[in-house]
This record gives structure tokens, sequence and C-alpha cells, in this order.
């Protein structure tokens, strides 16, 4: 359980005023100077010794990512770029932190760029989020007004420019090298790696591209210390996490609690519980709809963080927790959700652009009944040749939570098909 005085996120509601003062008032822009004033690599070292990972999914070790940018000056511009594409299904973090808490991501660009030698941020946003690209925007205005960020950052000498661009919606944007693409105006499609982003990224400089919460949160780990968000949460899944809690609970909500807390933990204190009680519970996807499904009998232990979701054959990803009770019909919802990455595929690798369509077309079958028991075994061998094959993570995404209706719920597959063949056969008769 996080205690309140551990909380990085203190206006995540917007309860508070999210403008210049509101922010200084909560300890933001608090000796910004001071905080560049530990170099480069102070910074970094300081980011490894949190252990922060990345909290857009991956869940890659941020210091380390930072670290991979040049060191010695080619003449070449560096670049930050910010992923506030949050277009993952159930995921709706992001969107309160450029809503309510924008200074803390802009601090957060400029303490990043200047420990990865950039000296301009991107921060590309979802398309959809006008009102938070709105509080976005003002708050950069304000903190160039204000001399904190613009030529010669908070007195520091390092010059330092945030811009927001808006995205079209695209999901595939969200990858880092679709994301890139498209900002340099081009069709958003994931490059092949390598060359990786921090030798060749953005106009073909230097570029990291980190979350929104990953940035954001880094001021206060280094006002804080490293010592501090490492002592939260578990080892190797270290510090805070902001999850967001969707589905069939009392209370819906975003709410910032330690890694590693138990799934019931967090349903049952943040979101009033599963509606009809924890008895009523039938599945959650607990890290955005791209990762797998798991029953309740793996919930009732589930903790949420990187290494024990891996363990319970998901993944954390997000930390969008998707509930759903004995009402759902779980075989349709996964159906939904294989429609949904058919139609975000950008169509450049084979194995995704027919495959996505062929699953959902698969799975559709599966839940009118009118599949075939060995057309099951051939649906799931097909979502491992999918897996793994293309060049980004969506292919993944769209074969992980049929996987995971399989490792789980492939009774309810074979009863369906059963089902509808009796129904068939009588008709017949």
């Amino acid at each position: 359980m996080l205690r309140d005085e551990d909380r990085i996120f203190t206006n995540l509601y917007g309860f508070k005023d999210s403008g210049l003062e509101g922010a200084r008032s909560l300890g933001d822009w608090d000796d910004t100077k001071g905080l560049l004033a530990r170099g480069r690599e102070g910074i970094v070292e300081e980011m490894k010794e949190s252990g922060l990972r990345g909290r857009g999914g991956a869940g890659f070790g941020c210091g380390m990512k930072w670290s991979f940018m040049p060191k010695e000056a080619s003449g070449r511009p560096h670049y930050l770029v910010v992923n506030a594409d949050e277009g993952e299904p159930g995921t709706c973090k992001d969107r309160e932190i450029l809503r309510n808490e924008p200074h803390k991501l802009v601090e957060g660009c400029l303490v990043a760029g200047f420990a990865m030698g950039a000296n301009t941020a991107y921060i590309y946003v979802r398309g959809e989020f006008l009102r938070e690209a709105e509080a976005l925007q003002r708050a950069i205005d304000e903190a160039n007004e204000a001399g904190l960020i613009g030529k010669d950052a908070c007195g520091s000498g390092w010059d330092f420019d945030v811009h927001l661009h808006l995205g079209q919606g695209a999901y595939i944007c969200g990858e880092e090298t679709a994301l890139i693409e498209s900002l340099e105006g081009k069709k958003g499609q994931p490059r092949l790696k390598p060359p990786f982003p921090a030798n060749v990224g953005l106009y073909g400089c230097p570029t990291t591209v980190n979350n929104v919460e990953t940035i954001a949160v880094a001021p206060t780990i280094l006002r804080r210390g490293g010592d501090w968000f490492a002592g939260l949460g578990r080892p190797n899944n270290t510090g805070t996490k902001i999850f967001c809690i969707s589905g069939h609970v009392e209370n819906p909500c975003t709410v910032e609690e330690e890694m590693g807390i138990s799934l019931r933990e967090l349903i049952d204190k943040h979101a009033g519980g599963v509606r009809g009680g924890w008895g009523n519970l039938q599945a959650v996807i607990p890290g955005g709809s791209s990762v797998p499904v798991v029953p309740k009998s793996v919930c009732d232990t589930l903790c949420l963080d990187f290494d024990s979701c891996s363990e319970a054959k998901t993944g954390l990803g997000t930390g969008a927790v998707i509930v759903m009770d004995k009402s759902v019909d779980v075989l349709r919802a996964i159906a939904r959700l294989s429609r949904f990455y058919m139609h975000e595929s950008c169509g450049q690798c084979t194995p995704c652009r027919e495959g996505t369509g062929w699953l959902w077309r698969m799975m559709e079958r599966v839940c009118e009944g009118n599949a075939t028991l060995d057309e099951l075994d051939v649906l799931e061998e097909v979502t491992y040749q999918i897996e793994g094959h293309t060049i980004c993570a969506l292919g993944d995404a769209a074969a992980w939570p049929v996987q995971g209706l399989f490792r789980h719920f492939r009774p309810q597959m074979e009863e369906r098909i059963a089902a509808q063949q009796a129904a068939t056969a009588t008709e017949a008769a």
C-alpha cells in the first residue's frame, strides 16, 4: 500500500490548479537548475539506481536507455521524443498526466533532454486528446514565459525547446519508430532495427523515445533520490505505477499505487471491488488489451509488476486492468480485440497484415460455434506463427489475447462448438 507522502502525482484528479503556480506549490520546478548541475552522467546514474523501468509497456530500464545516447558531440542534434499516443484499449493514465499534471512532464523533458544531450523535445500526442493537448500547450507556454525552458533554461546555460505534435489517432504510431516516421511527415510504419533510434532516429539523428509517465516521474526521483524510489515496490520492479481500472468494478478509476500490489487489493481498495463480489469475477486483462487474459484462479494471487505478470504468462503492459465478470462472453470479448488489431495493422509485414484478419475471422467463427475442433488447433498454431515474426510488436499484441484464451478458456471454446453442432444435428433430424 502506497503512503500518501510517497505519491509522485499529487494532482492526478485535477482537484488543484494545474497551471505553473499550482505546480510549483506541489514541488514542481523546485531548483531544477540544481538538478541539471549534477551533469549528464550524474543524472543517468541516479536513474539507473532508481531501477525505473519504462512505463509504456515494455519495461526496459530507463537509465540504461538514456545511456545509449552518444556521449561525444558529432555535429548532429540529439532529440527526446515523448510518446503520448495512448491508443491501447483500456489505458487512460497518460491523459490524466497531460490534463492535470502537465508541468511534471515538461520539467521531466528538460531533465531527460539534458541527460541525453538533447536541446529539443517533441511530445507526440494522440489526435483525439484535444483538451489534454490544450492543457499541455498552456504548460509549455507558461514554462517558456517563466524562462524555465527555452534559451538558458532555468538559468542553467542549457537551451531547450519543447514542441507538441498531434497525431491522427493511429494505434501503430505508439510504436517508437512508427512514431518517428509520423513525426517526419511520413506514413506511420515501423522501421527495421538496427539501426536503433539512439543512433539513427528522428531526422537521422540520435533520439530517445520514452513514455509520458516515465519522463514525468524523473524530476521527483532526482529530488528524492534513486534509493527512495528503489525502496518502493519489489526488487527489479521498483517505484510507483499509475494503474487504470475499468470494466465490471463498482468504481472505475485511475490511481497511483506501489509496484507489486496484488490485483485483488488494487481492485478492492480503489475500485470498490468486482461488481457482484470477488466470486463473480471471471477474468482480467491486467495490462491493456495486448496482454493475455487470465482467469479468476490466477487473479486470486497475481501481483502487478513486470516479473510476476510474466511468471503468470501475461504482462503488466501499461497497467490497464480490464475486469470481466461472469456476465461477459469472454470469447466474444477477445474476438472484438482481434478486430481492433486487424484494423490497426499498418500492413507492412505479411504475418500481421494477413494473420490479424484471419485471426478475427476465425474468432468470429468460434464465437458462433461454426468452427471445428481441428480448426482450433490451427488457430492456436497460427498465433505462434504471427508472434515474433513482425517488425514491431503489433503482431504479438494481436496473438497474445488469443493465446491467453486458449491457455485458460479452451473448454469454453470447445463447448461453444459442440453446442452448435448439437443444435445443427437436431435441426437436421
